[in-house]
């Protein structure tokens, strides 16, 4: 999944199979085999005389190479069914990544591993590049969130750091690369380097993994050494690791990589990560949800039974235990109830379920807000705004320590309990996540001009209330400009606006450079004006917060008192 431009794409990976290799040890792929890898949500894309080609959804990276299909599908045929143990090595000495304190604003995390007695060849070096990179650009997005390394153990001293340093002081051979260069002539010359830039701009120090004989390994999320970062058909121990700001992603990515080399026929050894919060990894302890079979049936429209349930739970992947399920450690879409309930499904099959006419007579048409809506998206749109889709969910440092908002003194956010990602609150409004849409954007070409209409979350009288919003954002971007955007808006839909002093500016605009938008009745006898958001111009300091660079200029308004008024 990425976002280009402020949209957002889900991104699918197609990963391709020795169709004898898979015969030999899966089955034959006649028209039933093709189907049942279909039922299984990776459906076939082509077949030829020497390989099957497949596509995987974001939501499975563990699928994403031969060995972890085929453990998870070897499941879902009822040939090996339930959650497959690994066994893991205890550190030997000096099996250890010291992570220095300079890395903490930086890329904070690592997650490391060593396999040993590998068996490699042309083909499963090919692979290991494969899974790597669809890792980077699914779960990674593109390396933004995560890195993975994968480094030849006999040219490694023991033990590893983790630090970070001047780029001027960086110095090292990158891969295919014919000389040595700098932290900032990688960044500048290199291919790779040139291609992911982006994700250090403005650091001014870069993350490096450096040996105990002071060689450097990599420049995460950038590259490897040639000296010390290069996998052959030699290799028969690696060290393996990933980087990034996120740990929970990295324990998950590191356990997908780690089972599939011992699936080609390594051995797992942990390692001890000393510095900050001291770890063993890798961890491959299942963790554990509670399923309820009541809820799995009146979601699916089913009477399953206990034995039922628990036999499509292990044909998925999973061990089962008094309505007590154990996640596979590699699972990263694993967050809720729900997501068990879904795989339940899918092992029951869904060309199984019965379709049922509902026992009511109804004439159906279209949402009258819905219609309100789309005629907002098409005058935006023909002004040539992008429109943008983003989560509902949020997190607390966006939604307020970024929008130099105190968290105390905002009461009214609602806050998951367990939440399973640093996502764990109820968006209160549109305005941070237009902000994150340009932050995440500002190597792509200016203007950027994007609206969302989407809703947003509040507590009232202890009740939650949902309700409709309206967001519009230009960069670069002045208080002239996005004025006249909201009067053409205005005129098109036909409602009288009005624009006033703002009594208290809001935290993200500049004091002076903002106004309250005014929602007023064509009632000349009894005139009113109901108040239904701001415009105004983002301060200098929100802007440093996101770490962008251009002015920007903004609105957000409700649309539930414009819905009254049009309906």
């Amino acid at each position: 999944m990425k976002r280009k431009g402020g949209i957002i794409n889900i991104k699918m990976a197609n990963i391709k199979f020795n169709k004898k290799i898979f015969e030999k040890e899966i089955g034959k792929i006649d028209d039933k085999m093709q189907n049942k890898i279909a039922m299984f949500g990776t459906p076939v894309e082509e077949i030829t005389q020497n390989e099957i080609e497949i596509e995987v959804f974001p939501n499975r990276p563990d699928l994403l190479s031969y060995q972890g299909f085929k453990r998870s599908f070897l499941a879902f045929l009822g040939k090996k069914t339930g959650l497959k143990q690994y066994k893991i090595n205890k550190p030997e000495k000096n099996y250890k990544v010291i992570i220095d304190s300079s890395v903490k604003n930086i890329r904070p995390y690592t997650s490391c591993a060593i396999i040993k007695g590998l068996k490699l060849d042309d083909n499963k070096i090919k692979e290991l590049i494969d899974i790597q990179e669809k890792l980077h650009f699914t779960i990674g997005r593109k390396r933004k969130k995560l890195a993975i390394g994968i480094y030849p153990l006999e040219k490694i001293k023991l033990p590893i750091k983790y630090t970070a340093l001047e780029p001027d002081k960086i110095k090292f051979q990158p891969l295919e690369s014919p000389r040595e260069m700098s932290g900032l002539q990688i960044l500048q010359r290199h291919p790779t380097g040139k291609e992911y830039a982006h994700i250090l701009a403005g650091k001014t120090k870069f993350p490096i993994f450096i040996d105990a004989n002071k060689n450097i390994l990599s420049m995460p999320p950038i590259i490897n050494s040639q000296l010390t970062g290069k996998i052959t058909t030699k290799t028969k121990d690696v060290f393996v690791e990933c980087s990034g700001d996120n740990y929970e992603i990295l324990k998950k990515c590191l356990n997908i990589i780690i089972t599939t080399l011992n699936e080609m026929g390594g051995k797992i050894y942990q390692m001890e990560i000393k510095g900050g919060k001291e770890k063993i990894t890798p961890d491959l302890t299942p963790e554990k949800i509670k399923l309820s079979i009541e809820n799995t049936n009146k979601l699916l429209g089913l009477n399953l039974n206990e034995k039922q349930i628990k036999q499509f739970l292990e044909r998925m992947g999973y061990n089962y235990s008094k309505e007590e399920i154990e996640i596979p450690p590699w699972r990263t879409d694993i967050l809720h109830e729900v997501d068990l309930i879904e795989d339940v499904a899918i092992a029951y099959g869904y060309e199984n379920f019965i379709a049922e006419i509902p026992e009511i007579s109804t004439i159906g048409k279209e949402n009258s807000k819905e219609i309100i809506k789309r005629k907002i998206s098409e005058i935006l749109t023909g002004l040539n705004l992008i429109e943008i889709s983003n989560y509902h969910l949020t997190t607390k440092k966006d939604q307020f320590q970024k929008m130099g908002i105190s968290e105390k003194q905002e009461k009214n956010f609602i806050e998951l309990e367990e939440s399973k990602t640093e996502y764990n609150i109820l968006r209160k409004n549109l305005t941070h996540y237009t902000l994150k849409i340009f932050s995440e954007n500002v190597d792509s070409e200016y203007p950027q001009k994007v609206f969302e209409t989407g809703k947003i979350f509040e507590i009232k009288d202890e009740n939650i209330i949902e309700k409709e919003q309206l967001a519009v954002a230009i960069t670069p971007g002045n208080f002239t400009e996005i004025k006249q955007i909201l009067e053409y808006l205005e005129r098109m839909l036909d409602i009288n606006l009005k624009l006033k002093e703002t009594e208290h500016t809001p935290e993200h605009f500049i004091e002076g450079r903002c106004g309250e938008i005014l929602l007023s009745t064509s009632d000349i006898q009894h005139p009113t004006s109901e108040p239904i958001g701001f415009i105004g111009e983002i301060h200098p300091k929100i802007l440093k917060n996101w770490r962008t660079k251009m002015p920007i200029a903004l609105i957000e308004i409700d649309l539930e008192e414009i819905f009254k008024r049009l309906i």
